[in-house]
C-alpha cells in the first residue's frame, strides 16, 4: 500500500491505519512550520539521530562535568552540520529518483524549491565548518568527522546500490556518531555501546527498507537494491538483528565495567525489549518505519518506552548507591 502526502493538501500526511490518524506530530513537521525551502533541505528533523553522540556522556557518568557536557553539545551541533550537508548532497544526487516517492518528491531539491548548485554550495560550507570546529573540540574528534563525510559520500556514490551493504553502511554511520561522541569528550570507546548502536542501526535499517519495499509501487525505481530485497528476506533479517540488539543490551547491562555492580541497569531492559517489540508491531502491522525519526515522536507508546528507559537509566547511573 502506497503512502505519502495527498495532492493539494501539503500539510496532511497520509499514513496506514490507525496510527495515521493518531500521529498528531507527524501533521506538524517541517511543511507546516512553513520553514523556509533551503533549511526543510537541511532536514533538521533528522538531527535527532545526532543524540547518540550523547551516549558516552551520560554512561560514562560525566553528565555533571560542564566541560564534558559543552564538548558533547558542540559536537552534536558539529555532526548536525556534517549530516546536513551529506543530506544536501545525496539529494541532489538522488533527485530524479525522489520524485517518483510519494512524499521524496516533496523534498525541497526535487520539487526544485532549492537549487542543486545552491545545494552544493551550502553543502560545502557547512563541510568546512563541521571539519574546523570539529579540530576545535579536538583534533581527534575532527578525524572522525571526516571518516563519517567519507563514509557517507562512499554511500552516495556506491554503497547504497549494494544489497545488505547499503544497511551496513548507515549502521557504521551510527557507530561513528557513538565512537565520536566518546571521543569528543576523552573517554574510553565502549565495546558494548559500539555493539548495540550497529545493531539498533542495521534494525531500524532493515525495518526502512522493508516500508519502502512493500509501501511503493515502483520501488525498484526508488532504490535499485529494493529489487534484490523480498519481504521474506527483510522480515528475517528483522527477527534477527531485534533479537540481538535485545540481548546485546541484556549483556552490557551487567557485563560493561561502567555499570553499577549490583545488577540494577538490568531493570532497563523490559524498556528496551518493548520498543524493540513496538517497533516490529508498527512496521509489520501498521505498515511504518519509512520514517523512523518521525515514527519516533509520533508514536506516543515507542516514545514513552524511551524516555522511560532514559530516565532509568540516569537514575540508575547516577543515584543508584
Amino acid at each position: 500500500m502506497a503512502t505519502g502526502l495527498r495532492e493539494g493538501e501539503p500539510g496532511t500526511l497520509a499514513t496506514a491505519g490507525d496510527l495515521g490518524r493518531r500521529a498528531w506530530l507527524l501533521r506538524l513537521l517541517p511543511r507546516d512550520l512553513r520553514l523556509p525551502a533551503l533549511t526543510r533541505a537541511l532536514r533538521p528533523l533528522q538531527w535527532t539521530k545526532n543524540a547518540v553522540l550523547l551516549a558516552a556522556l551520560v554512561f560514562d557518568q560525566k553528565l555533571f562535568e560542564p566541560d564534558a557536557v559543552l564538548r558533547a553539545l558542540l559536537a552534536v551541533a558539529v555532526f548536525c552540520a556534517a549530516s546536513s550537508a551529506v543530506y544536501l548532497v545525496n539529494d541532489v544526487r538522488d533527485a530524479a529518483a525522489d520524485r517518483l516517492h510519494p512524499t521524496k518528491r516533496l523534498r525541497p531539491i526535487a520539487a526544485g524549491a532549492v537549487p542543486a548548485g545552491r545545494a552544493l554550495a551550502v553543502a560545502a560550507l557547512l563541510i568546512v565548518v563541521a571539519l574546523l570546529a570539529g579540530w576545535a573540540v579536538r583534533p581527534a574528534f575532527a578525524l572522525v568527522v571526516a571518516g563519517y563525510l567519507g563514509l557517507m559520500v562512499a554511500y552516495s556514490l556506491a554503497l547504497k546500490r549494494l544489497v545488505i551493504l547499503d544497511v551496513f553502511a548507515i549502521a557504521a554511520g551510527f557507530v561513528l556518531r557513538a565512537a565520536a561522541g566518546a571521543v569528543a569528550i576523552a573517554v574510553a570507546i565502549s565495546p558494548w555501546l559500539l555493539v548495540c548502536t550497529m545493531l539498533l542501526a542495521l534494525f531500524v535499517g532493515f525495518g526502512k527498507r522493508r516500508h519502502e519495499l512493500a509501501a511503493l509501487d515502483d520501488a525498484v525505481g526508488h532504490r535499485a537494491t529494493l529489487g534484490d530485497y523480498s519481504l521474506g528476506l527483510l522480515d528475517q533479517l528483522l527477527a534477527i538483528t531485534a533479537a540481538a540488539t535485545v540481548m546485546a543490551y541484556s549483556f552490557y547491562t551487567f557485563d560493561a565495567a561502567a555499570v553499577p555492580d549490583n545488577h540494577a541497569m538490568m531493570l532497563t531492559i523490559p524498556f528496551v525489549a518493548y520498543a524493540v517489540f513496538r517497533y516490529l508491531f508498527l512496521v509489520h502491522r501498521r505498515d511504518l518505519g519509512g520514517s523512523p525519526e518521525a515514527l519516533l515522536f509520533a508514536d506516543l507508546p515507542l516514545l514513552a518506552s524511551i524516555l522511560g528507559w532514559g530516565l532509568a537509566s540516569v537514575a540508575i547511573l547516577y543515584l543508584a548507591p
